[in-house]
């Protein structure tokens, strides 16, 4: 193993031992509030899970960072392409899951796109600035959000109004887009926007735009290709009414484009004439949430409509003109639930799941009908939630999923955990069930099947969370297992060229380890690690790291003055190349890279204009996050926010 890694592994098996020698009769007091484990808040505390809460200032300490950056620095947490050009397509890996075994929810409403082959969400339409916090929660939970939650859920909450009648900011950064063997001194990646929020009497609002620009290298690596340019628009605007003192109505819209350039297998050798592949994403999303408190519980609705719209402008190198793909597909998604407190220690989350899809594609190869591609599930669910006197917390619960193409699924949890109160420790433990359901593009296209049934997934874990000398220090460790059943995969028969997808037999298992770190050294310097091993099946094992770990120092200076360093380890990786000339399919092995960033950030005016400089891969590594792409070298960043 990498020597250097080594080194910092053994650094958090020190901390954790030392931790454990200087064990003080406290109480953990975790005052954070966390959503992800019951839909409704509640301190950390009482939470059976190890929630990852990015905060708002967290997400300050990574400015200039894009949020799959800033994801992938979390524990068990792999977003491939961060480190690639803008436009590259991101997978994102939680305890051996791929992208649609991964759920990203926005505030309250999980995020599709209908016509894509795995249902998944493209984090690239995202911006980090219009972001408020995010959870991260590992594990089936399937009960609570339904299909594709099987490995983890990304619950995004984006940012809310201030309480005084107008509030803003505006920013602004740029930086530049080199590979470690390029250097270009002049800025080609640029990010600016501003925002607008407030509270008058009983409406509060919120609204900003962001726009972001880059070009500089190429995606795909290699001698001769182009430089690809990124570009993307996004409109937010919510307003929110307090009807009565129990009644709140929220309402929300925005609007995201992206257009990007691509690479085909033979650009290198077009001719310079010859128009570059253009991909444009749009996407238009509107909702409303009704909440009402009453005397023993809370009432809420999280509704929202989503149109998306993808199309590619390719170069066909057989015909020699430009084949147009267009991906069109339309969801709705309503979650009504109730949560009624029976007891000061025990209430009842009762609820009811609605989601509509539908697509249609239009393709030089195949048309595929709205008519005909949709589909829409209703799942009632219910979970029970435990807090006693003494510590003990349990919750459990069960949902069924009714699905117009097959039979019903039921998924359930059972989350017991123990907080002593003597004692800075708390033991959880879990065991939940998931289900994936197929996409409309595996039961509809020419290569669908409707005899496909639902992916199953279940995950069982077992950790503890603790916090030690005078609470400087935060500690946990999970252990996890999981076990994928009915995986969807793709048949071909090379004798009668058939294809088609198909439910996989046998069953695949994967175990992993989480830990981190959390350690206020003194009131200025506070260091932040985790690693996470993932044993996963070698023939499942594509671009997933055995080893993972993040070191990061935070070092304030005064109240204005904030410097930051980050050490990302992440280990070698299997993938595949696929040869554009020769339709071959070759296994390679990607070695493991070490990335140091550092970040500089001071108060110009204090609670006011904020300026920041970074340099990002500081070592200039050169490494390969996927086969037959570019990565960003070393790279630096200048930016300024102005509050008002």
């Amino acid at each position: 193993m990498n020597q250097k890694f080594s080194y910092c592994t053994a650094i958090l098996a020190l901390w954790g031992m030392c931790a454990f020698a200087q064990q003080e009769q406290d109480t953990i007091e975790l005052s954070e509030v966390v959503i992800s484990d019951t839909k409704f808040e509640q301190s950390k505390e009482k939470s059976g899970k190890i929630i990852e809460k990015i905060s708002a200032k967290d997400l300050e300490r990574n400015s200039g960072q894009s949020v799959a950056t800033i994801l992938s620095q979390a524990v068990g947490l792999e977003v491939n392409g961060n480190q690639s050009a803008n436009g590259k397509n991101l997978s994102y890996f939680i305890r051996g899951g791929r992208n649609r075994q991964v759920l990203i929810v926005i505030d309250g409403i999980p995020m599709t796109d209908a016509s894509g082959i795995n249902f998944e969400y493209d984090l690239r339409l995202l911006p980090a600035e219009q972001v408020e916090s995010i959870e991260i929660m590992k594990g089936a939970a399937s009960t609570l959000y339904g299909t594709g939650a099987a490995s983890g859920v990304i619950n995004i909450t984006l940012k809310k109004s201030a309480k005084k009648a107008i509030s803003g900011n505006a920013y602004m950064h740029f930086g530049t887009q080199n590979t470690t063997e390029s250097f270009k001194a002049n800025p080609q990646d640029f990010n600016q926007g501003f925002g607008l929020n407030g509270t008058v009497d009983k409406m509060d609002y919120y609204a900003s735009l962001n726009s972001t620009e880059t070009k500089g290298i190429s995606q795909a690596a290699g001698e001769n290709f182009e430089e690809d340019r990124f570009s993307r628009v996004n409109a937010l605007a919510k307003i929110g009414f307090q009807a009565t003192s129990k009644l709140k109505l929220d309402f929300f819209s925005n609007y995201d484009r992206m257009k990007t350039d691509y690479d085909g297998p033979f650009d290198n050798f077009s001719s310079p004439d010859v128009l570059e592949n253009v991909s444009l994403s749009e996407q238009f999303r509107f909702g409303f949430n009704p909440k009402y408190k009453y005397n023993k519980g809370e009432f809420i609705v999280n509704s929202g409509f989503t149109l998306l719209e993808r199309s590619y402008d390719e170069f066909s190198s057989f015909s020699g003109t430009i084949d147009q793909y267009v991906y069109t597909s339309r969801s709705v998604s309503v979650d009504a639930m109730n949560k009624y407190n029976f007891h000061k220690n025990f209430f009842l989350i009762v609820g009811t799941q609605f989601q509509f899809h539908d697509m249609n594609t239009q393709t030089p190869f195949d048309v595929i009908e709205r008519e005909s591609a949709k589909l829409n599930l209703i799942d009632p669910y219910v979970t029970a939630v435990y807090n006693s006197n003494f510590g003990l917390n349990i919750n459990a619960g069960a949902r069924m999923n009714l699905h117009s193409v097959y039979d019903n699924q039921l998924v359930y949890n059972v989350n017991p955990s123990y907080h002593f109160k003597n004692f800075p420790l708390k033991i959880i433990t879990s065991y939940s069930t998931a289900y994936i359901t197929p996409s409309l593009y595996q039961l509809y296209s020419p290569y669908g099947n409707l005899e496909l049934t639902p992916e199953g997934n279940a995950t069982a874990e077992v950790g503890f969370e603790t916090t030690l000398v005078n609470k400087k220090i935060t500690f946990s460790a999970v252990g996890f297992y999981r076990e994928e059943s009915h995986s969807i995969g793709f048949y071909f028969n090379p004798n009668t060229f058939d294809s088609y997808y198909v439910n996989l037999e046998g069953e695949n298992n994967v175990r992993g380890i989480e830990t981190t770190l959390s350690y206020n050294i003194t009131s200025k310097l506070k260091l932040n690690g985790n690693y996470s091993f993932t044993d996963i099946p070698e023939e499942l094992n594509r671009l997933i790291p055995k080893h993972k770990g993040n070191l990061a120092l935070d070092f304030r200076a005064n109240d204005r003055t904030l410097l930051s360093i980050n050490y990302q380890y992440v280990d070698g990786r299997r993938d595949a190349f696929f040869d554009g000339g020769t339709f071959a399919t070759t296994s390679v092995h990607l070695g493991s890279y070490q990335l140091v960033n550092g970040l500089a950030k001071y108060d110009v005016l204090k609670n006011r204009l904020t300026v920041f400089g970074a340099v990002n891969n500081i070592l200039n590594e050169e490494f390969v996050e996927t086969i037959g792409y570019n990565t960003r070298g070393r790279n630096a960043q200048l930016g300024f926010t102005f509050l008002f």
